[in-house]
């Protein structure tokens, strides 16, 4: 591939030097050129191009790179096989002769695909981050382990209830639209709603809108505040998560999301104020509730 790359670049230089002659005959006598022998100057610079030309031609054209490096090229084996795309020659219609173009695209995105993929499969056996405290390895020698995923409907029931009944200023309904896995929709006092996805004991998803929203799980709130509480409480989701106490990562998320209470009236603790790019502190420490604006928190 080196020869043909030398051919060919010594064909594109042998172009932009013509197209350069052409330039200068089409601009003719400039303004640069004085009033001074200003054709004699002229003749004097087409010259020195149509030389540069000229050299080219003899030296890199024939017999040169370009003819040499042919000569040294090795003929394919045979036709290559283009498969059904030989087909494509046979059509008439216009719109259906761009299809080549199209499927050679396609198959350049498509090698793409593959090396991101691998890429990825590489990055991602790295990782040694799992949401689970057991291997495989640990998993063969002893007995294993009840998972958070595998939890009675009527025990997931009887902690909410027991969450529901610590606090008079947040309302908890629980709803089965996905089988036996339970649906949250949680009402913060008059601040904001927030629907919470189960498997088992273990939270799933989350999504926080505005008080006078409608609730699902596949839209965002229309309000960026609530659209920053979902990602903090995302983030929590997988903070508190423990798959040996399941209860106490459910109550531990509860409590934080119910600090969001004093979402409007609490100030930062670091720059005291209320609103910072428009926005109310919301970000709650995990540890001590303390609220925080996004770019305040440490």
């Amino acid at each position: 591939m080196e020869p043909l790359y030398s051919a060919l670049n010594a064909v594109k230089v042998l172009r932009a030097n013509v197209a350069h002659v052409f330039e200068v005959l089409k601009g003719g006598v400039r303004a640069d050129h004085g009033e001074d022998g200003k054709d004699t100057k002229f003749l004097l610079e087409f010259q020195e191009l149509a030389t540069i030309v000229i050299f080219n031609m003899r030296f890199n054209l024939s017999p040169g790179i370009v003819e040499q490096t042919v000569a040294s090229l090795t003929p394919p084996p045979g036709p290559f096989n283009l498969g059904n795309t030989t087909f494509l020659s046979q059509e008439s219609t216009q719109e259906r002769q761009a299809l080549y173009s199209q499927l050679v695209h396609s198959y350049k995105w498509t090698d793409k695909i593959h090396e991101y993929s691998n890429l990825a499969v590489t990055l991602l056996s790295q990782n040694s981050l799992k949401r689970s405290y057991m291997n495989s390895s640990s998993a063969k020698r002893r007995r294993t382990l009840t998972s958070s995923h595998n939890v009675p409907p009527q025990t997931v029931d009887n902690v909410i209830q027991t969450i529901d009944r610590l606090y008079t200023d947040m309302n908890v309904t629980v709803s089965r639209p996905f089988a036996s896995n339970a649906v949250l929709q949680i009402t913060l006092g008059r601040i904001m709603k927030a629907v919470v996805a189960f498997k088992g004991l273990m939270i799933e998803w989350v999504v926080v809108k505005g008080f006078t929203e409608t609730l699902d799980l596949w839209t965002e709130s229309r309000h960026k505040v609530f659209r920053k509480v979902t990602e903090n409480a995302h983030a929590a989701m997988l903070h508190f998560y423990s798959p040996t106490l399941p209860e106490l990562a459910v109550r531990s998320f509860m409590t934080w999301f119910h600090s969001y209470i004093t979402l409007f009236s609490d100030p930062c603790k670091r720059c005291r104020n209320h609103l910072l790019n428009s926005l109310p502190p919301t970000w709650r420490d995990f540890r001590t509730l303390e609220p925080f604006h996004e770019e305040c928190k440490p």
